[in-house]
């Protein structure tokens, strides 16, 4: 039972501000609107999609939007097996952990790599983003990679339902990410989605709600922080963490050359003295760092258009390519892509949550309680 004490989320138009002279002599009349009002509103409330990456776990709720942004990472004490932090906290003790502690990723290049983990981690996210507090258990959307195998699909679906879903339902990510940038996948009409997110690139030709041409390569942000690990390494004999690997791509990293450099100062430690050393390095530097890789998802992007047929390759060309996830998010990439297609890219105009909120609206569509738009 609610009781009148209690607050009254009204974000969505029902009234909790119930005056004194529309209660009348009928209190108890007021107190079932009100009971009635926030029971419609959980019921709304009760469709999620997941966007269960490799680097962030992003949460959109109908009616609400994306209401959880965190880093996929779990840090746990390996003596008690006790999950010591979650998400953005966990994320910040990477690298910086005593031996008893861990902070791992439980996904790794778009699976679950560690079930257990990954159930206590979902679990955790529902309940922070949609409270403890539910009337019934939720409809939840997850996305998974293009080329995923059935048993990996599996593990997402059972870790979901274990993680308190009533109903789950998979979905592509380029399927997904196209819904939350706004294409109509509905038309026959073909749309080229490359969805760059932490741990796999996904690339396909969109028609008519369906994949027509699709692929994955585990090739994607994570593998740009590598690059530029082993870059450090071989140049400056300079040994730096994940964490300063990711700073450096997000600050001054780039894949295409820019009119102007710019410059970060990074610390890490000398692998000839063994002591701490700081070096400034420039934006033209990272392109040099991330060529390898940023040309490996231009080629893939290559063979799908390869493989598309010719009257979808034209609308292509004519509708351009829409790019997606944390990683299309690199400095010059649009214009690498460009340049070696010959067809436009853009990014999408929030690719960090496209998928999560494609993902959301993907549930509404199944259930038949609207229709996909623009």
């Amino acid at each position: 039972m609610i009781s009148r004490s209690e607050g009254i989320d009204t974000s969505d138009g029902v009234d909790g501000n119930i005056q004194e002279e529309n209660c009348g002599s009928l209190p108890g009349d007021c107190v079932n609107r009100i009971e009635i009002g926030v029971y419609y509103m959980a019921l709304q409330h009760s469709d999620i999609g997941i966007d269960l990456g490799t680097a962030s776990v992003l949460v959109y709720i109908r009616g609400r939007g994306v209401v959880l942004k965190e880093p996929s990472v779990v840090a746990f004490d390996r003596d008690t097996n006790k999950i010591k932090a979650i998400g953005e906290d966990a994320r910040l003790m990477l690298g910086r952990t005593p031996g008893n502690i861990v902070a791992v990723r439980p996904l790794r290049q778009g699976v679950i790599s560690d079930y257990t983990v990954t159930e206590k981690m979902m679990k955790y996210f529902i309940q922070k983003a949609v409270g403890k507090r539910t009337f019934r258990k939720p409809r939840i959307a997850v996305c998974v990679p293009s080329q995923v195998t059935e048993v990996e699909k599996k593990a997402v679906e059972d870790a979901t339902f274990q993680a308190g879903a009533r109903e789950v339902y998979i979905i592509e990510e380029p399927i997904a990410a196209a819904i939350g940038a706004g294409i109509d996948i509905s038309k026959p009409c073909g749309n080229m989605v490359v969805d760059i997110g932490g741990g796999t690139t996904d690339i396909a030709v969109i028609s008519l709600g369906g994949t027509v041409v699709s692929t994955s390569i585990k090739i994607a942000g994570d593998d740009f922080d590598d690059a530029l690990v082993r870059y450090m390494r071989k140049k400056y004999n300079l040994l730096v963490g994940e964490r300063t690997a990711e700073d450096i791509k997000i600050k001054i990293g780039s894949c295409y050359p820019t009119v102007e450099e710019d410059y970060i100062e990074v610390r890490g430690r000398n692998l000839v003295t063994g002591l701490p050393r700081t070096i400034k390095v420039s934006s033209g530097e990272t392109e040099e760092a991330l060529k390898e890789s940023t040309n490996q998802i231009v080629e893939a992007i290559h063979s799908v258009l390869e493989k598309t047929p010719p009257e979808l390759a034209a609308d292509i060309a004519d509708r351009g390519i829409v790019l997606t996830g944390g990683g299309s998010l690199l400095n010059g990439l649009e214009d690498l892509i460009t340049s070696k297609t010959g067809i436009s890219a853009v990014t999408a105009e929030d690719p960090m949550t496209a998928v999560a909120i494609g993902t959301g609206k993907y549930v509404e569509f199944i259930a038949g309680e609207s229709t996909i738009e623009a």
